[in-house]
């Protein structure tokens, strides 16, 4: 799994597996699902990020497993 904040583009992109993708949607305004050929959802990219998340926590990455 790799997660990519792309300051300049402000954008993040959340890759699950590196299956080609073959279709993509946009299912909310700025929210992009990318599909495999098994219609599986393989990423997820965010736009406009900077509207949705302030400055500070972009700095700040957590993770958590469970």
């Amino acid at each position: 799994m790799k997660l990519k904040i792309d300051k300049e583009g402000d954008a993040l992109y959340l890759r699950f597996d590196e299956a080609e993708i073959v279709d993509s949607e946009e299912v909310q305004p700025s929210v992009i699902l990318d599909f495999n050929k098994d219609n599986r959802v393989v990423g997820i990219e965010i736009l406009n990020l900077s509207t949705r998340v302030t400055k500070d926590k972009l700095n700040l990455v957590q993770l958590e497993t469970v």
